[in-house]
């Protein structure tokens, strides 16, 4: 059978984006290249031992337990839509465990570092410092990640309620609060995007030429900027958004709001939050629980 039903099931009827459906692609064609090569047998018909060997030599190659991880689960999606579809009758990862990924702690930006961005003054009538400055304060603010910004539409922002409109993963949909001062700078841009060229796109943010903005551009602003104030050797939008979240929870946001705000599916994922506010949290315990008096 071919994959392609697959992933046409991925995108017409689980609505994953076209980047996730290109990476299960991705994988599922590296396994199927595999067992043609070295067994001469469809992937439909693997067996877990040789899915084993696939895995195996993954390792080999020095790929990293997270994305060996991820091909895992490609296969594990395919393999419940055959059994979904009755072309199989067995899963053959149904009882795979995924491999140990050791925590990767991501140092968010400090108050101080997003304040010597965003306090300083600048040329209010360039198109693009404006945009900049906008595009990493709004980033800062919502904790958008860099898709959800990128692909923002004009209609989905609403000055007289001071809200933004948010498309997430597998197109759900979630509306954030802006604050007031970031609703001024926002009627200031669009005055500002309405003097160029727009060449019919509707997003939010445009480039220079009018055209809708692309995720290295977006990195390169992000780079750009914290590299002037910060030693940190990541700096991109995701750590925009981990900024967000982690200076929500030091002022004792919480973690179930966070969450909302964030997108998350589950509260797990926003839990990997917390341990950058583990300080504030010590103070706060330190100086409420009746015991600590007695220190």
């Amino acid at each position: 059978m071919s994959l392609q039903s697959f992933f046409d099931y991925l995108s017409l009827e689980k609505k994953y984006s076209r980047h996730t459906v290109v990476a299960y692609k991705k994988d599922l064609e590296q396994m199927k290249s595999f067992l043609k090569e070295e067994y001469d047998i469809e992937i439909e018909n693997a067996s877990y031992p040789l899915i084993r060997t696939w895995l195996s030599n993954l390792l080999d190659d020095d790929l990293s337990t997270r994305t060996i991880n991820r091909k895992v689960a490609s296969l594990k999606s395919y393999y419940k839509f055959l059994l979904l579809t009755g072309q199989i009758d067995f899963h053959p990862l149904s009882q795979h465990k995924s491999l140990k990924v050791a925590i990767n702690v991501q140092i968010p930006f400090s108050k101080k570092e997003v304040q010597q961005i965003l306090d300083n003054s600048y040329d209010s009538s360039d198109f693009e410092t404006v945009r900049d400055l906008l595009l990493i304060e709004l980033f800062y603010v919502t904790g958008m990640r860099r898709e959800e910004l990128i692909n923002l539409k004009l209609q989905d922002v609403s000055l007289s309620t001071r809200s933004i409109k948010v498309m997430g993963k597998r197109n759900k949909e979630r509306i954030i609060p802006l604050l007031y001062s970031i609703s001024n700078k926002l009627e200031s841009y669009l005055v500002l995007r309405d003097l160029i060229n727009v060449n019919g796109f509707n997003e939010l943010f445009l480039t220079g030429k009018g055209y809708k903005l692309y995720p290295v551009l977006v990195y390169r602003i992000i780079k750009s900027y914290f590299s002037k104030v910060s030693e940190k050797v990541k700096t991109s939008p995701h750590i925009l958004r981990h900024s967000f979240a982690t200076h929500l929870l030091d002022e004792g946001a919480d973690l179930n709001a966070v969450k909302e705000l964030l997108g998350h599916a589950s509260l797990a994922s926003t839990q990997v939050y917390t341990h950058s506010s583990m300080k504030m949290l010590k103070g706060v315990y330190k100086n409420a629980h009746p015991r600590s008096k007695k220190d």
